[in-house]
């Protein structure tokens, strides 16, 4: 058996290291979101790919949408590595700001998992999984937190301001973003984005005054 209490046949096809087995049902989850769609995917499916019965997949995730959050945690974390070192490339926090918002909603709704907590399609799904939880704002704040507190530091924000409201409206600007009313396309989402950040950036509600 494996750590987690998988059989003996499905120890040989998952890690016993929990972690790395949770890894591998994830990866095949993608697999298969990404050939049917996340809606009409089910844990049989998931099962199958991963080569381990449904039952050993609600072993690992409780249930779907547990699983579901976990894979939207995992590539969003990916997408933020890459987001990151994109940004502190910019000259100044206005352009890190301009430049990471259209990074993130660009990328975002490229890929089929993270649209899930950028696009207005899922909405409902999205509130179910990452609103009432407070995924979405976590995430938001681990992926700005750094930027934010680099401007804090730099004396681009005003020191009165807490980063996590400043996090909390930057995941609303990437809502409405995305909730544009732009036509359905990578080229008016990532305008729209653009413009919402530069709009909010000419107001300075947070901005030093340096």
């Amino acid at each position: 058996k494996g750590d987690f209490g998988g059989t003996q046949e499905e120890g040989n096809v998952l890690s016993g290291n929990l972690d790395e087995a949770r890894e591998q049902i994830m990866v095949a989850a993608e697999t298969v979101f990404t050939r049917f769609g996340v809606a009409k995917t089910t844990m049989d499916d998931i099962g199958r790919e991963a080569g381990v019965s449904r039952p050993t997949v609600y072993r690992y995730f409780g249930d779907r949408d547990t699983l579901i959050s976990a894979i939207i945690e995992r590539r969003s974390r990916m997408l933020f590595a890459k987001a990151r070192e994109f940004l502190f490339l910019q000259p100044t926090f206005a352009d890190q700001l301009v430049e990471g918002l259209i990074f993130l909603v660009d990328r975002g709704r490229s890929d089929p998992l993270i649209r899930i907590l950028v696009s207005p399609e899922h909405m409902q799904m999205a509130e179910r999984l990452v609103g009432s939880s407070g995924l979405a704002a976590r995430l938001t704040a681990e992926m700005w937190g750094p930027v934010l507190e680099r401007a804090l530091e730099n004396g681009d924000i005003r020191t009165a301001v807490h980063i996590q409201q400043m996090s909390e409206w930057i995941a609303l600007v990437q809502f409405f973003a995305s909730d544009s009313g732009y036509p359905e396309s990578a080229a008016g989402t990532v305008f729209y984005a653009g413009d919402s950040a530069r709009l909010f950036w000419s107001a300075r509600v947070f901005w030093s005054d340096s």
